[in-house]
């Protein structure tokens, strides 16, 4: 059985001008495998997020269900871990203290807090900054925070959506090798969305493609890519076929969206 199976999701909402319902997705089915990384591509408005929104079961979908490890997902819960984009935080706590929160919440031994606080404190790059809070940090590290955060839960499955958007592109790329490192050490299931073509290919074993708005899956690209994977295979022949064939793929929707 898959890690998380998508069957026949929809959404559509209701009417906010003329009275007309928006359909943001049609009916999308996918299946993730245990450990494995999948990218979600799609231009701006295709339902990307809206799709990892209803795995996250912060938004319900119209039509289908979401099956995780076979039951179905009718609520937010900790077995998914999710990173936004805006760097969710609490302002108020120090970072271990936002990476323990999870942890607090469900009752974990102190000791025990201490332990995987450390553990992920080292894994993100982090360690010396235990005690700080989130304004003290620039943003690389608010979102290293986060995702520390995330993964200390240990969830079934780790949703992060365009984590990396808000970051400069020398950051930016830091974070996407932190990230796949940490998920050939680990190998957490994870569901990524973005835009960035290259970001898609570096960080999945598989590519989804989303058409433009109402969204639909249009294609699935596997990524052969060896690991470990270092930041230079994005200059080598096999990483510049896959973006071309992305590139096309992508062009297509971003000129039916600006048609739509």
């Amino acid at each position: 059985m898959s890690k998380l199976l998508v069957e026949g999701v929809g959404r559509t909402f209701p009417g906010v001008r003329n009275g007309l319902p928006t359909e943001a997705l049609q009916p999308v089915s996918l299946a993730v495998a245990d450990n494995d990384f999948i990218t979600i591509l799609g231009p701006s408005g295709c339902g990307k997020s809206t799709l990892l929104r209803i795995v996250a079961g912060l938004d319900t979908p119209s039509r289908g269900r979401v099956l995780l490890d076979g039951v179905p997902v009718t609520a937010a819960g900790p077995d998914r871990g999710m990173v936004f984009q805006s760097y969710t935080l609490f302002p108020w706590l120090t970072v271990r203290q936002n990476i323990c929160f999870g942890l607090r919440e469900r009752g974990v031994a102190a000791n025990a807090q201490d332990e995987i606080a450390r553990y992920w404190l080292d894994k993100v790059g982090l360690t010396g900054f235990e005690h700080h809070y989130p304004k003290m940090l620039s943003g690389g590290m608010q979102q290293r925070t986060a995702i520390a955060r995330a993964l200390a839960n240990d969830p079934k499955i780790l949703l992060l959506d365009e984590p990396f958007g808000a970051l400069d592109n020398q950051t930016r790329s830091l974070m996407q090798e932190l990230l796949l490192s940490i998920w050939e050490s680990d190998r957490k299931t994870v569901l990524f969305v973005t835009h960035d073509i290259e970001e898609a290919i570096f960080m999945a074993s598989r590519v989804v493609v989303m058409s433009a708005r109402p969204g639909r899956i249009k294609a699935e690209v596997a990524v052969t890519l060896a690991h470990p994977r270092h930041y230079t295979v994005k200059t080598t022949p096999a990483f510049s076929e896959l973006k071309a064939q992305l590139t096309e793929e992508i062009r297509v929707e971003a000129q039916r969206a600006q048609i739509a």
